[in-house]
């Protein structure tokens, strides 16, 4: 089962990359499949990676001894699903605003028929 996600962790972090995962609890309700299979949680190794803008007012005040505050600058997912109840069924993805915080999104992962 982890072997994939393993794999992952040991290609190592490029420059400007850190590991992260922030779980939340999903709400529970029955499926036509949930007495003949248990729901599991997939495994996933996640990524973020930061680097430095190098904009107008960062160029006047800032050089390369001395580099402004990292920036995000894109994620990567890599989310393993060893036990796909339908493997036809590609898994799918939502991304929708928090409605807790304008600065944030929630993506959801959705691997289930």
């Amino acid at each position: 089962d982890g072997r994939l996600v393993q794999a992952e962790a040991r290609k190592g972090m490029e420059a400007g990359e850190a590991r992260f995962s922030v779980e939340v609890a999903v709400e529970g309700k029955a499926e036509w499949w949930h007495d003949k299979y248990r729901p599991r949680k997939p495994k996933y190794f996640n990524r973020v990676h930061t680097g430095y803008e190098w904009n107008k007012y960062n160029q006047t005040h800032y050089d390369h001894d001395n580099p402004p505050p990292k920036m995000v600058q894109g994620y990567k997912f890599n989310v393993f699903y060893p036990d796909l109840i339908d493997r036809r069924k590609t898994p799918t993805y939502s991304l929708s605003p928090d409605p807790g915080s304008s600065d944030t999104c929630i993506l959801r992962f959705h691997g289930a028929p």
